[in-house]
């Protein structure tokens, strides 16, 4: 029996490195090399600023109450699994298929990135060739074993922080005259952080709406939740990972948007180009252009491996637990969730069809809906750990016992919850993103519907069969 019970779980290979990395890696993607133009242009260089400040802050508040949660029950459920525990079964559900449903089509918009980025240097091969190219690289990764998928996650990781730690130390130099800027221009220190039109050149509302753009930036932190599930000492790890997250915030995002906002005036960034291949191509670094491409599509390709392996895991664990199709609960010799890996690439080359077909509407529609999901197990995972501490205690529980804590409870669950439902309610008031709320709210209902008419009852006849089988043993 018990080596049954094994040959059902996954295998924890992941080492200390991997987890490191993967918790780093997931907070450095387009959000951060594309998306920064947006909210340069929106808020302005102290807006931009203040925008990472305070994305980061509430991204650390999620991640201390994660610590808590992920290192006392190191699961690959994950936050679907700790709010199926102290939220309910209902709201459990509705998390874990909305987070496999988000992350499945992300992957799939992912690929088609990455064609279109490699339409720079091969202009004549059509993007979808680039697509199922990529697509089964990176299912060949995740279907070999979690080990795999981890390595290559480690390599695009220290790619991606290369690349933000080359670009600080150049532009740093150049903001304060060490590197001469192209056309002998004198070195601009502090000049383009103050505007004609004051701190805030469009409001100091502008910041608040952009930082909706800039914590979808910061979706893929909660990725080392559900790594915890298969890395080899959770306990040591994770703390150390979770605590890292501030200086890497600060040191990645803050800096590199410093340099971004000291070199490029406020109004000439944009989403047409990368803020920092403009950056670079100030400074005079050849091939600047070829250099952030290929660093970009590193970390496009970086999220599309992780969300493939997030959903697959979510889908697994789910189907494990009786809310979805038995038949995802499969594993392979090395212990990875095949069918599950087979399903979630299926509806990731799906989205990639819809991405073609109605790339104006249905794309932003995806876009909109994950950043909403993103959202809603952020505040999950915030409230799980409000009701898991006071359950803990209720129970008598000693907190000593518990390897991390997070800190001044309640109060960092209830600002985490708190500051997140605001960011979902001005959702409504940012025309741009208001589809995410359109197309997102009925999923949650229906979600909730599907389970209470459907997957509970199922569940009931469940445990009434093994009860019965119980009583016969």
């Amino acid at each position: 029996m018990g080596t049954d019970n094994k040959q059902n779980e996954l295998q924890r290979t992941m080492k200390s490195r991997h987890l490191f990395m993967i918790a780093l890696g997931g907070v450095i993607g387009t959000g951060l090399f594309l998306g920064s133009g947006i909210t340069i242009s929106q808020a302005g260089p102290v807006g931009a600023i203040l925008a990472y400040l305070l994305g980061g802050f509430l991204m650390y508040l999620v991640m201390l109450c994660m610590g808590e949660l992920a290192v006392a029950m190191p699961e690959s459920g994950s936050f679907q699994t700790y709010a199926t525990r102290y939220l309910g079964p209902s709201t459990g559900f509705m998390i874990g298929w909305l987070y496999w449903f988000s992350w499945a089509n992300t992957v799939g918009l992912e690929f088609t990135s990455a064609g279109l980025l490699m339409q720079r240097w091969f202009p004549h091969v059509p993007i979808w060739a680039w697509c199922l190219i990529f697509g089964v690289i990176t299912f060949s990764i995740n279907a070999l074993s979690a080990r795999s998928y981890a390595e290559t996650e480690f390599w695009f990781s220290s790619i991606k922080v290369t690349a933000i730690v080359l670009f600080i130390a150049i532009g740093g130099a150049a903001v304060f005259g060490l590197i001469d800027l192209q056309g002998n221009h004198p070195a601009p220190f502090f000049s383009n952080l103050t505007t004609s039109e004051g701190l805030f050149p469009n409001g100091i509302l502008s910041v608040l709406f952009t930082l909706v753009l800039v914590n979808f930036s910061f979706q893929g932190t909660e990725l080392v939740g559900i790594a915890a599930g298969e890395s080899e000492n959770p306990g040591e790890t994770l703390p150390r990972s979770i605590r890292n997250v501030v200086w890497r915030t600060l040191f990645f995002f803050v800096l590199a948007m410093f340099i971004l906002v000291a070199i490029l005036p406020y109004q000439t960034a944009g989403v047409l180009e990368s803020p920092f291949v403009s950056v670079l191509d100030k400074i005079g670094i050849p091939y600047a252009a070829d250099i952030m491409n290929f660093v970009i599509l590193t970390a496009i390709l970086s999220v599309a491996n992780s969300g493939l392996y997030a959903a697959s895991r979510m889908m697994w664990s789910l189907s494990k637990s009786g809310m979805g199709p038995a038949g995802l609960t499969k594993l392979s010799k090395k212990g990875v969730p095949i069918n599950a890996l087979l399903a979630t690439i299926v509806i990731a080359g799906g989205s990639l069809i819809t991405s073609v077909v109605a790339a104006e509407t249905v794309y932003l529609w995806l876009i909109s809906i994950s950043g909403m999901v993103t959202i809603v197990v952020w505040m999950s995972i915030c409230a799980s750990q409000f009701f898991f501490r006071r359950k803990f205690i209720a129970e008598g529980g000693n907190l000593k016992d518990l390897k991390f804590k997070t800190p001044l409870y309640p109060i960092v669950p209830i600002l985490g919850f708190g500051l997140y439902g605001l960011i979902l309610i001005s959702l409504i008031f940012i025309p741009s993103q208001r589809i995410g709320l359109y197309c997102g709210v009925p999923l949650i209902v229906f979600c909730y519907a599907y389970y209470h008419f459907i997957v509970r009852k199922k569940l009931q006849t469940q445990t009434v069969g093994n009860n019965k089988i119980d009583k016969a043993q």
